[in-house]
């Protein structure tokens, strides 16, 4: 359930997996646009007029944001792999959340006493609850606590593009799920996965200028930002890299690749 890469079938859509974070990306003269315009030379493709500032785009630039949610693309994903996984039946919970999950029965003959509403927000593990209310701890449901984080690369030859993403199945310090088994409590809570955090761009297309926008700036010239052609990632500013996720997971039930690789790495 742990090993290091994730090795998928290779399709238009899926990748295959190796060790190195960064996707075997070769320099071609074949280069395609997500709109698959004519091409231009990449300089050209952010101009701003000196008159009134109002930044314009060349037709063959390629927005980050619409290529990465493109499905005639052929996007593949690199290195799919958990950094973080937490899944226990031991950590503690405010008192109230074990007295809710008590059957109606048990809670008339254990009505809450002012002492236990003053343990309320008190966490506490099933068993000390049990011991609290006075019953026996097998009448207390303990609920798995799940927190998994990931990262993927998702990468087109094509477009010699490559960007980094990170994904979990929540934003909190663990998501409580009833499950009879830990294996269950896993999928369930991966049935709501999402993207999050930083966003990374590797871009080595010569051809074509890559942007991020940003409809929301404040400042009109901070709505374009060009991406550099690089050999390294490059970190996205947090602005844009919200632009990126909210995308995503606005698309994602028709991007079935990534919640593909992220089930199969979880297997």
């Amino acid at each position: 359930m742990d090993s290091p890469t994730l090795t998928t079938q290779s399709d238009d859509n899926h990748a295959h997996s190796t060790l190195n974070d960064t996707p075997s990306i070769s320099v071609s003269d074949n280069i395609v646009s997500a709109s698959d315009t004519e091409q231009t030379n990449a300089n050209n493709g952010v101009q701003t007029n000196a008159n009134n500032g109002v930044q314009t785009l060349a037709p063959n630039t390629i927005i980050l944001a619409d290529a990465l949610t493109d499905k005639t693309i052929a996007w593949r994903i690199h290195n799919c792999k958990i950094s973080k996984k937490t899944i226990t039946q031991d950590l503690p919970l405010p008192f109230l959340y074990h007295y809710d999950s008590l059957d109606d029965v048990i809670k008339q003959t254990h009505p809450l006493t002012p002492a236990l509403l003053a343990q309320f927000n008190t966490p506490m593990t099933a068993q000390a609850a049990a011991k609290l209310i006075g019953i026996d701890a097998a009448l207390l449901t303990s609920p798995w606590h799940v927190k998994v984080i990931g990262s993927l690369v998702v990468f087109s030859e094509a477009l010699q593009l490559a960007i980094r993403l990170h994904w979990t199945n929540t934003g909190k310090d663990t998501q409580q799920v009833y499950t009879k088994d830990d294996a269950d409590a896993l999928t369930t809570a991966f049935k709501e996965w999402q993207f999050f955090g930083r966003v990374d761009v590797l871009y080595k297309n010569t051809q074509q200028t890559l942007v991020s926008i940003d409809e929301q700036a404040l400042v009109a010239n901070d709505r374009i930002l060009n991406i550099e052609v690089s050999s390294d990632y490059q970190l996205l500013p947090s602005t844009h890299a919200l632009v990126i996720i909210a995308k995503l997971e606005a698309d994602k039930s028709a991007l079935p690749w990534f919640e593909t690789a992220i089930l199969e790495r979880l297997e």
